[in-house]
Formats: structure tokens, sequence, C-alpha cells
């Protein structure tokens, strides 16, 4: 199905406003059929013959058509414009509902300025193609039949004459349709790598400034809005090719209606008030020929944008989104926590290359397990599929032995929860960040997940306590508070299987003292899988599973490692001997 077809299945939802802005359009432009002819007869029947008595009465009927023609249009632009707003409202709602159901990892090939662009100017540029398109493009139409069926009853001869140049304008709208759509799609590209690029700058501007990187940043930004300079001014120079050149086609039919019109004047076979009025006929023939060749340009930067808001829609979407494809339920928890257990696990990226090879695992009710291994070994991947932020490759990920490709996507995400290295904030209040683990949580709730994630004492300091704002990512708070509203939030959530993907990775070791504090509660009588940054946390862990090239080199507790004399052991030893090494990408670098 086309672009065009797609964007005006929206008007179906709204047929009352799609009908009354027809409506009035076209009695509008019908009243304004009637000027020429009235002027027409005012000056061959009233002004001519002397008849100044009829003055007043046709003066007046020509201000009613007048009054009447504007007020319609005063109507049109209202409801045209109501109808426009709830258009882009559904367009940009489903693009944002389209967003939730797509996968994570299809935001990885994605930056947030191009999704931005889709969502703010690609919307209103659909959204203009497809009201405004429709509307003026089907009242010109009518203009067009209705005034040239005027002008073969007025005079066939001369109506001939004043249509002669419009196979030129059907030959010129032609190209400019068949060769404006690629400069459309590369402004539209280049516009959206413009905000991809301002939004990265705004967000890394203390790393711009800190590195003393402004003059390449700028020298980049003038490079990405010299492409935008570009391809818009190649659409301007088609356009300023284009349009006058439909004008001038366009005013020769008016010159040809002098010429000839002129000439029957003067040997009497017409009157002036006739020629006159087939004159203002002629205006309004070719008046929505130019809107049309306007509407033309506005199709073809709709179709541009249309085709990425559509390539966002028909995006496959995240497995197990529908609960209605579910075909398993969870049992009953007798219990806080529950079982996870993988099972003959792979996985690949798109690239193809396997990062996982037939891994099996199992976390047992209310107990912990902690991976350890190098960057890239597949700790964070094997994490990520127990929340089904991806699917293995081969093998199953089951949840109290239920697989998880069997059971909805909002059931397994009630029952897991994550706290991960780069803690998130939406830029709003503290106990709003926090309700999105629990919405409608009391005060007393908030109270005590704040107090059992050590973040009471700093909330309470902050000007309005937990009404403050955070501010974009959490700018106002430092890392360590950052880290504990999100175990507060997670405290709130109160999943019984938890995700801590190195949560104490990047603070001090007096913060790192605190959230341990907070983690404590957290990992109270739940399942839980830790990606270990700090050994302290590896420590602590019922079981330690070293992760080494997508596969378990070694499982067991801390105490069990040291005695097998295995790599654990050996990373151990290094620590030993090594006091300032303190993670273990320390010890897998030093090893």
């Amino acid at each position: 199905m086309s672009v065009a077809f797609r964007i005006a299945g929206y008007l179906r939802k709204y047929p009352v406003f799609a009908i009354g802005t027809l409506a009035a359009a076209l009695i509008s432009t019908l009243l304004g059929l009637v000027y020429p002819r009235l002027t027409g007869y005012l000056i061959d029947e009233v002004i001519a013959k002397g008849l100044g008595d009829r003055l007043p009465i046709l003066i007046a009927t020509l201000a009613l058509v007048f009054l009447g023609r504007d007020g319609l249009n005063a109507l049109r632009i209202l409801l045209n414009n109501l109808f426009e707003q709830k258009v882009i409202l559904d367009l940009r709602c489903d693009l944002y509902s389209a967003f939730q159901r797509l996968p994570v990892s299809w935001y990885d090939h994605r930056s947030s300025g191009d999704l931005l662009t889709r969502v703010s100017e690609d919307v209103t540029n659909m959204e203009r193609m497809l009201i405004d398109g429709i509307e003026q493009g089907l009242v010109a139409l009518i203009q067009l039949v209705g005034v040239g069926i005027i002008l073969f009853r007025l005079d066939p001869h001369l109506a001939a004459w004043s249509l002669a140049p419009i196979p030129f304008l059907a030959v010129g709208a032609l190209w400019y349709t068949v060769t404006a759509h690629p400069r459309y799609r590369v402004q539209r590209k280049a516009a959206s790598a413009m905000n991809s690029l301002l939004m990265d700058h705004l967000q890394g501007i203390r790393q711009i400034k800190t590195y003393g990187w402004l003059r390449q940043g700028a020298e980049r930004f003038n490079q990405v809005a010299q492409e935008v300079r570009t391809a818009s001014l190649k659409i301007m120079r088609a356009w300023a090719l284009y349009n006058p050149a439909m004008a001038f086609l366009a005013a020769t039919g008016t010159c040809l209606v002098l010429w000839f019109g002129g000439h029957a004047v003067l040997e009497g076979r017409m009157a002036i008030g006739e020629l006159v009025a087939f004159l203002l006929y002629v205006g309004m023939f070719y008046e929505p020929v130019t809107r049309l060749h306007g509407l033309n340009q506005l199709i073809q930067a709709g179709r541009a944008a249309g085709e990425r808001v559509f390539a966002i829609l028909d995006a496959e979407i995240e497995p197990g989104h529908s609960p209605a494809l579910a075909s398993a339920v969870l049992p009953a928890r007798d219990g806080a926590a529950r079982e996870v257990r993988f099972q003959n696990i792979h996985f690949s990226y798109r690239s193809g290359r396997e990062v996982l090879h037939g891994i099996d695992l199992t976390i047992p009710r209310g107990t912990s397990l902690a991976l350890v291994g190098p960057t890239g070994a597949g700790k964070t991947t094997l994490a990520s599929l127990v929340a089904r932020f991806h699917d293995p490759s081969a093998g199953e990920v089951l949840l109290d032995g239920v697989s998880l490709r069997n059971l909805s996507l909002g059931e397994i995400r009630r029952e897991v929860g994550v706290v991960t290295q780069e803690p998130f904030l939406f830029q709003a209040s503290v106990r709003e960040n926090l309700e999105l683990g629990r919405p409608g949580a009391t005060g007393a709730e908030v109270e005590r997940v704040l107090r059992a994630a050590c973040a009471w004492d700093f909330v309470e300091a902050l000007p309005d306590g937990w009404n403050s704002k955070v501010g974009e990512r959490g700018v106002r708070l430092s890392a360590g508070e950052r880290q504990r509203l999100s175990i507060a939030r997670a405290l709130l959530k109160d999943p019984p299987v938890l995700i801590l993907d190195e949560a104490t990775a990047s603070v001090d070791t007096a913060t790192e003292k605190q959230i341990q504090m907070a983690l404590e509660h957290l990992l109270a009588h739940r399942t839980s899988l830790i990606i270990a940054h700090r050994l302290s946390t590896v420590r602590r862990a019922d079981a330690i599973a070293v992760v080494e090239q997508g596969r378990i080199a070694e499982l067991g507790n801390h105490e069990k490692l040291l005695k097998s004399k295995g790599l654990y052991a050996k990373l151990w030893t290094i620590q030993s001997e090594h006091g300032e090494i303190q993670t273990i990408e320390d010890l897998f670098s030093a090893k």
C-alpha cells in the first residue's frame, strides 16, 4: 500500500471533521463563483445603461456573497486546525506506542535525535500531506471543473484558447513529481543527522568543554548543517524553476483571452462586461492550478516523511509484547523468589558472531549468582536474557520452569527488576522517579524504601524533599545518590528476581559502602543475578560463575573456587598480592 493511502487511513476516525471541512471549503468555493458573473452584469446592465437604482442591491448582494465565502473559510480553517491536531496526536501516539513495542536491540542502531525528528518534524509533514493535500486538492479540482464548465458555457472558442497552456502545465507537474521525491528524502535524512548530532553534543557538553573540543565540535556541526543547507537548496532551486515557469504558462492563458477577447469586443461580438467576467473566471481557473503545484511540493515532502515514520510503525515488534499471544502463566509464588534456569543457551547478535556457547546455569530460589569475567565475555548479554531484552538463538531461559518465550513481556517484567551501572533518572521529582517501580505508592512506602536504600538523609535535605526535581538524567544528584535512588526504585517494585549490572562500579569506596548496605536490603529473600565489579560483592554471592569467551569456565562459591586453584583462585591471588587492584576487570588485566 502506498504511503499516501496509508496516511489517508487516519481520516476514518474523524468523519465529522472531514465532512465539515470539505463542505465548508466547497460551499465557499461555489459562492466565490458568483462574483465574476455579478461583476459582468454590473458593468453591462447597470453602469453601461446608467441604472443607478440597481447599484445598491447588487453591491449588497456581492457583500453578502463575500461574507458567506469568508465566514465559511473561517469555519473551514477552524475545523481544519482541530482535525489536523487530532490526526497529529494520533500519529505521534501511534509512533510512541511503536517505540514501546520495539525490542531493545532495535535502538542499538538508531540515534535519539533521528527518532525525535521523526516524531516532531516528519509527523507534521505527513499531516500536512494528509489533510491540506486532500482538502485543498479536492476543492481545487472541483473549482477547476466548475470554472471550466462556466468558461465553455460563456464562450467555447475563447475557453479553448484560455486552456491552451494546460498540456504544458501537466508536463511540468509530471516532471516535478518524478524528480522531487529523492531530493526530499535526502533533505529529511540530512535534517535527522543534524538533530542527532546536536542532541549528542548537548548531552555531552561537559565532555566537550572538559577536553577543549569546542572548535572541533563546531566544525562537525557546521558540516552536517551544511549538508542540510545543500539538500534544502536543491529543493528550493527546483521549486524556483518550477513555480515561476508554471505561473508564466498560466499567465499565457490570460494573454490569449485578452488577445482574442479584445478583438471580439472591438468587433462587437462580446460586451466588455462579459470579457471582464470571463477574465475573472480565467483567473479563478488558474488559481487552483497554482495551488495544485504547491500541493505537489507538499505531497513530495509528506511522502518522504511518511516513509520514515512507517519504517518505525512497520518494524518487527518485541517478541511476547502482546499478552494474548502468551501460551503460559507463571505458577503462584509460595515465597518472595523464583528459580531462574539457563538451559543450553546460545546467543548471536546481528553480526552473526556467537557470544554465548551452550550456557547451563541454575539460580535456586532466594539465592544469588555472581558473574565475573573480562569485558566482552558475555556477562551482560546473559543477564539481559532474563529480562527478555533479547531472546537466545538456541536454548531456553526458564522462570520457575516456564520458558520466557511462552510468557508475556508484561508478566516477565513484573517479576524481574534491574539496577544498572549507570542509573537513569527522568527529569521529574524524586518521588515520580521512584513510583516508576510502583505507581500510586503511599508516602509511607516511599519513605520506607528511601531509608532502606540509605537515601533518606540526602533526599530529606533537598529543597523540596522527595518533590525536588532531579534534573535531566538526574544531573542535580551525585553518582552515588542516583544509584541509591535506583535501588530504592527497585525496592519499591519488590521483584522476586533481581539483576544487578555492576551496580557499584561508578562510585567511590565510601559511597560503595552505603550502596552495599542498601543492596543487603534489596537482595534479601530474592533470586539475584549479579554482574560483579567489586570483589566484595562477589565474595558475598551464594555462587560465582567465571565467564570467559562466552562459556562458564568455573562455578562455585568463593571458598570452593579458591580450593579448586583454577582461574578464579589465580585472580584472587593476584588481588592479594596487589592491594591496589580493586575490581574484577583489574584482575583480568593483571592476569
